[in-house]
């Protein structure tokens, strides 16, 4: 540590705090001021390369993706002008930074040997940002957790759960990432009937029930593709499953599954059809 302060004059310290003070204070307001311009301008270029990159698709998953981005960069930036006005302001206290980087670069090595999952952490917030394999406000499953992502930064991803609950999760523990919302959602629904049902029957109810759904102007924005019977899934002693498929916009495609689910109930009483016990 003595080292470090071999420049120091500690009998006019106090001096030179006082005629230092005022040099400090201009760094600090000049690398604050720097920082801001900086934030600002990246949002706009991101937006503009992002927006040259994902060209035809739609404007929340633009909207999406720069959120993403410019989180990560602005966080990025902030650590690194920390990091350069404590290596310009120190050498105004007589503070040895030479001696300073040295005795880091040995501790580094240190705790480099230990810290080998940061490094993989921040390897993989790289590729994870790098090929957008999600971003703010989807809906994912990664390390066996399912959730909407709250933050994105080069280390760990936070996803909040249904029961509101909020995961940090490391991004070396993201071997597969499933993302739910991208570009478009499926409606995936099942409906089981009893074996006595005459299934063209059912199918005409399902498909005309899907079509009024995406005509519906408080759904039909939300409806890319209205919900149809894919055809028999499954047949089981305890009945027949029908499969039905949709597409909506992303993440609408639950709230569209339960109002399809409550419309095809009233279809199905009104039509005298059957669900299977």
């Amino acid at each position: 540590m003595r080292d470090f302060f071999t420049d120091v004059d500690w009998s006019r310290w106090s001096e030179t705090a006082w005629t230092a003070g005022a040099r400090v204070i201009v760094v600090a307001v000049a690398i604050f001021i720097a920082l801001r311009i900086i934030e600002r301008l990246i949002a706009p270029a991101i937006r503009a390369t992002v927006s040259t990159q994902m060209a035809g698709e739609s404007q929340s998953e633009i909207d999406k993706r720069v959120d993403t981005l410019s989180g990560a960069a602005n966080r990025t930036l902030s650590i690194v002008a920390v990091a350069v006005a404590l290596l310009t302001i120190l050498p105004e206290f007589g503070i040895n930074i030479g001696a300073l980087l040295a005795g880091a670069g040995v501790v580094g090595i240190a705790i480099g040997l230990g810290a080998q999952s940061l490094v993989r952490d921040v390897l993989g917030g790289l590729f994870i940002l790098a090929e957008n394999q999600y971003g703010r406000g989807d809906v994912v499953q990664l390390a066996g957790t399912s959730g909407v992502v709250e933050d994105v930064n080069l280390r760990r991803t936070l996803l909040r759960d249904l029961d509101g609950t909020v995961h940090c999760i490391p991004h070396s523990a993201v071997t597969v990432s499933s993302n739910m919302t991208r570009a478009r959602s499926r409606v995936n629904v099942v409906v089981t009937v009893p074996h006595g049902e005459d299934l063209e029957r059912v199918f005409e109810a399902v498909n005309r029930t899907g079509e009024e759904l995406a005509r519906d102007p408080a759904w039909s924005g939300d409806v890319t593709s209205a919900p149809k019977v894919l055809g028999v899934e499954d047949l089981r002693p305890g009945g027949i499953d029908v499969r039905i498929l949709g597409e909506t916009l992303p993440n609408r495609q639950w709230d569209v599954m339960r109002e399809l689910r409550l419309r095809l109930k009233k279809a199905f009483d009104t039509a005298g059809i059957r669900l299977a016990a």
